[in-house]
């Protein structure tokens, strides 16, 4: 389940709870697009806005709408007990996989972090997806300490930060991280905006926040990247261009998908949990025409 494309899905939420209709519809859609695994959870998801009960209902819900889609969770926690629990509601709901970010308050140094994913390894009977988000965690991975923790049982695959826009770069960031790796580990990229030049330097996964939203979009742009046009997938990437500007106007791609989200009915208004706030209603009309003109699906 680590290669082709991952779709990561918002979790529509209100200040009463969960949206379980919108998040059912949202399953449903990327499961009839034929993504390659859906992983709720992830950042995008919300998680860290979740209680234990809320993200076991919503590991609940995905695996019971994904039908024959496998389905990932993020298991993130402040503490290596609970991210343990964690794994374990997620596997009694059905997950094919479990996500997982060294999440924390304290600055972690790397023998910790190491030590998270050992403990967690311990408790699972499925496959583990190391979550690399510095912007987030405010933790750097080495590629050695990436090495390092491939060599435990359990981890299959490294989602990574954005690579270089130049494509001898991008080969070489890929090259060098896949070194350290031991064989049976992929490594995906994340970040829509330089998706395609992961794609393109070997990445065999791309975890995609749009690919949550518009599978059809995505989809596209992987095909053409995993059959060898890189010619297609950079000119389906490239027309993307004043989606990606919005993202970086609000410093990554959540709230515009959540605002995506609401423009095509799936999700109601507002679906971030407080205090995140909307985009302006400028670009709320910027991004429900953009919707129309690339033709996002």
């Amino acid at each position: 389940m680590f290669t082709g494309l991952s779709a990561f899905p918002i979790t529509p939420m209100g200040e009463n709870g969960i949206n379980e209709t919108g998040f059912s519809a949202l399953i449903r859609r990327l499961s009839e697009a034929r993504v390659d695994s859906i992983c709720v959870l992830g950042s995008t998801g919300n998680y860290a806005y979740l209680s234990r009960a809320e993200r076991s209902r919503v590991v609940r819900l995905a695996v019971d709408q994904a039908g024959d889609v496998p389905v990932m969770v993020g298991i993130g926690a402040l503490r290596t007990r609970d991210a343990v629990l964690l794994a374990e509601d997620a596997q009694e709901a059905g997950a094919s996989a479990v996500l997982l970010a060294p999440v924390s308050y304290h600055q972690l140094a790397p023998a910790e972090v190491f030590s998270l994913y050992q403990a967690v390894s311990e408790s699972l009977a499925v496959p583990l997806c190391v979550y690399d988000n510095p912007s987030i965690t405010r933790f750097d991975f080495s590629d050695e300490l990436h090495g390092r923790i491939t060599r435990v049982p359990r981890v299959a695959s490294i989602k990574i930060p954005g690579v270089p826009a130049a494509p001898t770069a991008a080969r070489e960031r890929v090259a060098n991280l896949r070194a350290h790796l031991v064989p049976r580990v992929t490594i995906g990229i994340s970040g829509d905006t330089s998706a395609v030049q992961g794609l393109l330097a070997g990445c065999e996964v791309w975890y995609s926040v749009i690919g949550g939203i518009f599978p059809q979009t995505a989809l596209a742009i992987t095909r053409a990247a995993q059959s060898g046009d890189a010619l297609e997938a950079m000119r389906l990437s490239a027309r993307l261009a004043p989606l990606w500007r919005l993202y970086e106007k609000y410093g990554g791609s959540l709230r515009v998908i959540a605002a995506a989200a609401e423009l095509i009915g799936i999700a109601p208004q507002p679906s971030l949990p407080l205090p995140l706030a909307q985009i302006t209603s400028d670009d709320q009309a910027l991004l429900a025409r953009l919707i129309v003109e690339l033709d996002l699906r």
